[in-house]
């Protein structure tokens, strides 16, 4: 997957705190992919389309950001449009604010879920209030499935935008001696080649019962401005980032959140990690 630059950015609004944060954390990565802003609201009845305040709300981004900024109004669900707008749109990504108090696993099976579960592009949630100006550190978790290894192309992308550290997490069962080892090789493999694109790049292996929460407590504990994880349906139960992982992971993180779409496997990052 690449991150095309002069693509376009979509953010889902409804006016609250955290679609206006997800907003506000779009200008930097727009301006270093010269990529147009569009806003999308949706409203559910006729006479509610809130078409001045959305118009000034573009006017404003646009202003503030300095990045070109537009709108589209629909009637709908906000998840299921933000989708559909992307897929028409050929949008490159999706920034999208979830209610801090909305869990993530109260919602499955409903409209906001399925925006990450299907989006056609990657998605970075923002649960968090924060404003990360910028991308110093991201946290990259690894397993040791092809899928996995399509986020190391993503992360050296992102950290050469802004010129960021990666940080590799590996993560194990503790009764299973054999992935370990492995995981710890392909970590430091993955790590080797991320420093010979000239990014700062260290690795760390722990071995875990929770997933979810050894990630978000790892993110806060190296002052991670962005987590990357892959969004794989289909999985078995022994592979660790299923998609139950992936949805703890954005319910649990108030750090934002990017989840990736597997691509075909042709489009793949090839390099020699001896798996």
């Amino acid at each position: 997957m690449q991150l095309k630059e002069r693509g376009i950015i979509l953010i889902p609004v409804d006016f609250s705190k955290q679609s206006l944060t997800a907003i506000r954390q779009s200008y930097n990565l727009a301006r270093y992919t010269h990529s147009k802003l569009m806003l999308l609201h949706a409203y559910s009845r006729p006479g509610e389309e809130a078409e001045e305040a959305l118009l000034k709300l573009a006017k404003q981004t646009e202003a503030e950001s300095g990045v070109p900024t537009e709108c589209v109004n629909r009637q709908g669900d906000i998840y299921e449009l933000t989708d559909t707008i992307a897929e028409l749109l050929k949008a490159t990504l999706i920034i999208a604010g979830l209610e801090s108090h909305m869990r993530f696993r109260d919602i499955i099976g409903q409209s906001a879920s399925k925006l990450v579960r299907v989006a056609p592009c990657p998605v970075i949630t923002i649960r968090g209030e924060d404003n990360h100006d910028g991308i110093e550190n991201i946290l990259l978790p690894l397993d040791l499935s092809p899928e996995s290894r399509e986020k190391v192309d993503v992360a050296i992308q992102f950290a050469k935008y802004f010129h960021s550290s990666i940080r590799i997490l590996g993560l194990f069962d503790p009764s299973d001696a054999d992935y370990e080892n492995q995981i710890l090789s392909y970590c430091h493999q993955v790590k080797q080649f991320i420093k010979s694109k000239h990014i700062p790049c260290s690795n760390k292996s722990v071995p875990t019962k929770d997933v979810a929460a050894t990630v978000v407590d790892y993110a806060h504990k190296i002052e991670a401005d962005l987590i990357m994880i892959m969004n794989k349906p289909g999985l078995n139960v022994s592979e660790y980032f299923t998609g139950t992982d992936a949805q703890k992971i954005v319910d649990q993180s108030p750090i934002p959140v990017m989840t990736i779409q597997p691509m075909q496997r042709e489009s793949l990052l090839h390099f020699n990690t001896g798996y």
